[in-house]
């Protein structure tokens, strides 16, 4: 049996050092617990766990109680545990409850490690106070520690690599990135620790990256510097028709639109010229990232619609496929003209003209189909043309002069709306989106002209029919804060806009 009045004899010199070092243990975990924030304060579960394993090794020496010496060790163990929490209760009081006050909070890759490097000084420590060189147990066990580093090389490449990451900052907790050159290999960063990067994909599944690998890849972060990024679309147009006349109307379809921002503002160039047409690449912005699916297609949607609405096709690969379709979605011209007048007839402003002329206005007036989402017109915007609503429901919405906006009503099949700027030119007095795809009538100021050229007393009848539909329309009014117009004041600004 060795010797154990030495070592006895050593633990008779540090019982003291063993109250002062429990006593101040306890005295800074209380510390943090009272100055750390609250979500930081499960920190001290480290500390607590320390303290509640120091009597473990006294409880073990009492198994062997013929061996003196088990109560040296057993001291030697008592006195790790208590120095690990009140090392690590020091480190949280700096690191938490002092630096985080002053410079932001501290990374956890980061408060990991020097926790743990204060339960390695806490060994250490011990080690010395018991006599014994630290060196000349890590020298002599070179064999085994070069196995352990062998075996844990990737572990601990993946901790250093995590600190470089860290140190470096590419990306930090909800920022988007791809995290390879795999295009589907994009995600929301949701947890950095110390060996991996974990982030959840589009398809909501969950992905744990090597901080390793993450080192070594090339790390696209679709969120930072700014929080907005570029989106991309293509679209193909018939030769025959004008890129900018394209140009114009895609970004006027844009406006609007789910998730794209107007600044940065869209962008849309002349890109290509293929086999099917001219090649347009549309460029939008938007901070919907994780929805960025969803801004992309209704993008799309608001682009065919505007196309449609201008007579333009999007050219098809096969002529076949072409044809299949225009006979699919397209009705016989003498039907479409029978439902516009069907339409018109239901019009009150436009009863002056007769059945007559309300048929010549059927034949030239233009079918216009529309979105869910898209607006048909803006408050404020200027505007000569009046809308019939064919198919779908509409929201009028006005913004008053503090800023606040709110609902004046919801447009049906039959409704029309836009007779002021038709006749008189006003500025579009409220904002009209459709609340589903639809149909429209549209009738411009070109279309009603020679009407009243031809017969001027239609002026007086269109006059009075404004005046009237004014005052049936004061309680909901969409000027309601203007003085209301007489049937003169409604008849100077008609023939002003017509020059009569």
């Amino acid at each position: 049996m060795p010797d154990a009045g030495p070592l006895i004899e050593q633990v008779r010199l540090h019982d003291g050092d063993v109250v002062r070092e429990l006593v101040a243990a306890v005295i800074f975990l209380v510390a943090y617990l009272l100055t750390a924030p609250r979500l930081r304060k499960r920190l001290a579960i480290g500390s607590m766990v320390l303290l509640g394993l120091a009597p473990l090794p006294l409880l073990v020496s009492l198994l062997f109680p013929e061996e003196r010496a088990n109560s040296g060790y057993a001291l030697f163990g008592v006195r790790f545990f208590v120095l690990a929490s009140l090392f690590h209760s020091l480190l949280l009081v700096a690191a938490v409850s002092v630096w985080e006050r002053i410079a932001g909070p501290i990374q956890k890759i980061f408060l990991d490690v020097f926790r743990w490097l204060t339960v390695g000084l806490s060994f250490v420590v011990i080690l010395l106070e018991a006599g014994v060189d630290p060196g000349g147990i890590f020298a002599g066990s070179a064999i085994i520690s070069a196995a352990i580093g062998f075996a844990s090389k990737d572990t601990l490449g993946n901790l250093f690599a995590g600190l470089a990451i860290h140190a470096e900052n590419p990306f930090k907790l909800g920022d988007w990135i791809q995290y390879d050159d795999n295009p589907s290999h994009i995600g929301e960063v949701v947890e950095i620790n110390w060996r991996a990067t974990k982030v959840i994909t589009l398809d909501l599944a969950y992905v744990i990256i090597p901080n390793g690998q993450l080192a070594q890849a090339s790390i696209r972060n679709f969120t930072q510097p700014d929080r907005w990024s570029r989106r991309s679309l293509y679209v193909v147009t018939p030769y025959s028709v004008s890129p900018q006349r394209v140009q114009q109307i895609i970004l006027s379809a844009l406006r609007g639109s789910f998730g794209v921002l107007d600044t940065p503002p869209p962008s849309v160039v002349t890109n290509n010229f293929t086999d099917r047409g001219v090649e347009h690449w549309v460029r939008l912005f938007t901070t919907e990232f994780d929805k960025r699916d969803k801004v992309d297609g209704m993008a799309r949607d608001r682009i065919w619609f505007a196309l449609a609405r201008n007579g333009i096709e999007i050219p098809v690969a096969t002529h076949a496929i072409r044809l299949t379709q225009l006979l699919s979605v397209e009705e016989p011209a003498d039907d479409s003209v029978a439902q516009r007048l069907q339409a018109l007839e239901q019009v009150e402003l436009l009863e002056p003209l007769g059945r007559e002329r309300l048929e010549a206005l059927a034949a030239v007036a233009t079918d216009r189909q529309h979105a869910g989402g898209e607006q048909i017109v803006r408050q404020g915007e200027p505007g000569s043309s009046l809308y019939i609503v064919q198919s779908g429901t509409a929201e009028v919405r006005y913004r008053g002069g503090d800023g606040e906006e709110k609902q004046l009503a919801i447009f049906k099949p039959g409704d029309f709306f836009g007779e002021m700027s038709l006749l008189t030119g006003a500025a579009r007095s409220a904002t009209v989106t459709m609340l589903e795809e639809g149909r429209l009538i549209e009738i411009e100021k070109a279309m009603v002209e020679h009407f009243l050229r031809e017969e001027p007393e239609l002026v007086q009848r269109f006059g009075a029919v404004l005046a009237r539909r004014q005052d049936e329309q004061a309680a909901i009014s969409l000027s309601s804060s203007q003085k209301a117009e007489s049937h003169t004041d409604f008849l100077s600004k008609i023939i002003e806009f017509f020059t009569l």
